[in-house]
């Protein structure tokens, strides 16, 4: 699916889950070539169990659709015992939209639902391997910082790298 530029004005955005998510969420984390099918398997657990569970679930969901067809999320929830910090567990769009601001769109979005529940702080973490270099620019070019590397958190070689962003400076 190929947009042209002005065709980002036709993206909407939606929270509630629907019952054909957990299988976009799938064809989305899949098509970016980045994740293990261990962590394409946590994305689509996260949606399910937001979708089974509704209003209970910890996690929260912000779709963006392009003619009725989900192209991009973001999963985030708060902190447990924080006043206020967040944790951005996954953002990703379909690998025809990456490069169209259609990521920084959902990242600015899931930022101000987040600040409309008085949330102060979101969190964001990535890997150091090389593959997600465009990962942590884009956190950079979206104003995080980095706070953290954890040395060779996931494996020998790949650590955790921690962003975080204070909500309150737009």
């Amino acid at each position: 699916m190929m947009l042209l530029n002005n065709e980002m004005n036709s993206i909407s955005y939606r929270q509630e889950i629907r019952p054909s998510d957990p299988e976009a969420v799938l064809q989305i984390v899949r098509s970016s070539g980045f994740f293990s099918s261990a962590e394409v398997e946590v994305a689509h657990e996260l949606v399910c169990d937001g979708l089974a569970n509704a209003q209970s679930s910890s996690y929260r969901f912000l779709f963006a659709q392009y003619r009725k067809v989900v192209v991009g999320y973001t999963c985030y929830g708060l902190i447990p015992a924080t006043a206020g910090s967040y944790d951005l567990y996954w953002i990703a769009v379909t690998d025809q939209m990456r490069g169209r601001g259609l990521g920084k769109n959902l990242l600015q979005k899931t930022e101000n639902l987040i600040r409309g529940v008085e949330g102060r702080r979101l969190y964001a973490e990535t890997s150091s391997r090389d593959l997600y270099l465009p990962t942590r620019l884009f956190y950079e070019k979206c104003r995080y910082l980095r706070e953290a590397v954890l040395v060779d958190f996931y494996a020998p070689g790949d650590s955790k790298i921690i962003y975080s962003k204070f909500l309150n400076d737009k």
